[in-house]
């Protein structure tokens, strides 16, 4: 794909090898490309050059067009709400709002917006007040390029990404101080705790369905099931059952 570029997402942070790995478009008749459509990305970060080097970096992706950026909480709101984006790349603690409550009021306003988190702050407040909010992935900003940009994609699809230190914190809090037994999910089917397994580990719809070698729309019939039964609203409260549940527990880079 022509010459290899790097770019650091943070001084931290690792970096960005672009390299063939991305998918390449698909071909139809005559062996011409047929182009899918590019995931429409909004930024939001209250540090210019930080902010600066994600555009960037997310730029690299061919899956990927970012429509707009964003230095406030609510600038965010007002620029999702204009552009509606595919995916919210969201910092917590932002200037005018925090980033809890414009993921609350993207959810609510923009409900096609998958929010995705990218944050220094990993404490369990800000975790656990992000996916209250509808947030469905959590990463830190130690995040390489290439994860940073797999989880815009999986969360675009329709999936939950959480980042190592987040699912280990996740764990922590359903599993405080010991061990404990697992709690039992209600009556799920074999394949709907396959579904649920999958959604858990971050796959998106069209990623199970391809593993599962079953029809997209019949994912979402099963996922709207396991809703049902477990008593959730989203994918990132499936998770946490899925994870308290012992299911999930392979990381999206299997």
């Amino acid at each position: 794909m022509g010459q290899k570029s790097s770019v650091a997402l943070s001084s931290g942070g690792g970096h960005h090898d672009r390299t063939d790995d991305w998918p390449r478009p698909a071909t139809g008749c005559c062996g011409v490309a047929m182009t899918p459509a590019r995931l429409r990305v909004v930024i939001a970060d209250d540090h210019p050059a930080f902010l600066a080097g994600l555009h960037t970096l997310l730029g690299l992706a061919p899956e990927i067009e970012i429509v707009g950026q964003a230095g406030t909480g609510a600038e965010a709101v007002r620029v999702v709400r204009e552009t509606q984006p595919n995916v919210v790349l969201m910092d917590l603690h932002m200037p005018e709002m925090s980033g809890v409550e414009a993921t609350r009021q993207i959810v609510q306003t923009a409900p096609q917006a998958a929010v995705l988190v990218l944050t220094a702050f990993k404490d369990d407040d800000s975790v656990f007040a992000a996916l209250r909010a509808g947030a469905r992935g959590y990463l830190l900003k130690g995040a390489t390029g290439d994860e940073l940009a797999r989880a815009v994609v999986v969360v675009g699809d329709g999936g939950a990404v959480f980042g190592p230190d987040i699912s280990r914190r996740i764990l922590t809090f359903l599993a405080p101080g010991a061990p404990r037994p697992t709690p039992p999910l209600p009556e799920l089917t074999d394949r709907e705790r396959e579904v649920l397994d999958l959604v858990a580990r971050g796959h998106g719809n069209h990623a199970i369905a391809q593993r599962l070698v079953i029809e997209p729309k019949t994912v979402r019939n099963y996922i709207s099931s396991i809703f049902g039964k477990l008593n959730v609203t989203d994918r990132a409260e499936a998770t946490l059952r899925a994870h308290e549940a012992g299911l999930g527990r392979q990381q999206l880079s299997e």
